[in-house]
């Protein structure tokens, strides 16, 4: 299960491109942002985690990898992108801090588990619902995703349908609890 936060506040600043790059692989930044210097900046930051990706900036004249983080290069149309530097901390802080603080607090992830082959929590998994509740609570604009999972035994049908309706009974039970089913999606 995973409690996230939605509509949060985001601020970008002009002539500033910062990406916030995740483990999932390379990301491709287009340098076809507008701005009136004509240079693009772009920096790798961390996630909410501190899990720092990766991302290739190009453009025509060619291309340079982010990899570490505060990797920072700049770039301008039709010349080559420039030379992969580190952006000290301080620098991160006073650019992008505002941006930074507004963005929303990294998702909070559950795991319940359930009988063998049932939809019914074991005693720890049901004890943990008030914790979910109570972090649930804790956020402003908060999105619940319940995602119902199964061992492989059985057909791939049966299991989808097992998964399925544990996510539905957890769903149910947080909605009972007085949460807002709108905010609450099961899959």
């Amino acid at each position: 299960m995973i409690v996230g936060a939605a509509g949060a506040r985001r601020r970008a600043a002009l002539f500033v491109l910062s990406a916030l790059a995740t483990a999932c692989g390379a990301k491709h930044v287009d340098l076809a942002v507008p701005s009136v210097s004509g240079q693009t900046m772009v920096v790798l930051l961390p996630d909410a985690n501190g899990t720092v990706g990766r991302a290739i900036v190009s453009n025509s004249a060619g291309s340079g990898t982010l990899a570490a983080a505060r990797d920072i290069i700049k770039a301008t149309a039709n010349r080559l992108p420039t030379q992969v530097e580190t952006m000290s901390a301080s620098d991160v802080k006073r650019i992008f801090g505002d941006a930074l603080s507004a963005l929303p607090p990294a998702p909070k992830h559950f795991t319940l588990y359930f009988r063998f082959e049932s939809d019914e929590l074991t005693d720890a998994s049901r004890a943990l619902l008030t914790e979910v509740q109570k972090a649930v609570k804790e956020r402003p604009s908060p999105d619940i995703v319940v995602v119902g999972h199964t061992d492989t035994m059985g057909s791939a049908r049966a299991n989808f349908d097992l998964g399925l309706k544990r996510a539905m009974m957890v769903r149910n039970l947080l909605r009972d609890s007085g949460l807002d089913p709108s905010m609450i999606e099961a899959t």
